[in-house]
């Protein structure tokens, strides 16, 4: 049961860093939710079997090395595009404007309001 909130806590949590509109936020929102798949992988092996894979003797209660390596490959993969989201985000730093635009949206907004909240006889017009 906890397993199982786990996942559900980190792939809302995740899902919700993704949305967000910095890069950064993105990025640990992305790694966020590789541990909830990974999660969700070594919980359909099997919870209750978490013996070593091979102790000899009785293969009954072995746990299943398939999920384990599935998870170790998609750990390796995640990082690596771990690594290549923060290369970007570090490369086009200065090309990433999507905080900004806001800024200057307001920003010009705000000026827009104060150059025409003028009265009648400041703007030259005739009533």
């Amino acid at each position: 049961m906890s397993l199982a909130l786990s996942v559900g806590l980190l792939a809302a949590a995740g899902t919700f860093l993704l949305l967000q509109r910095g890069m950064i936020r993105i990025i640990l929102g992305f790694v966020l939710l590789t541990h909830a798949v990974n999660l969700l992988i070594i919980s359909a092996g099997g919870v209750a079997r978490r013996d070593a894979p091979f102790i000899g003797g009785d293969t009954s209660m072995a746990a299943d090395p398939l999920p384990q390596a599935f998870v170790l490959t998609a750990i390796v993969i995640a990082f690596a595009i771990t690594v290549v989201m923060a290369t970007l985000a570090i490369v086009s730093r200065d090309d990433d404007d999507t905080e900004l635009d806001t800024q200057t949206e307001n920003e010009s907004d705000t000026e827009q309001n104060n150059q025409g909240s003028g009265s009648v006889a400041e703007r030259g017009e005739s009533a």
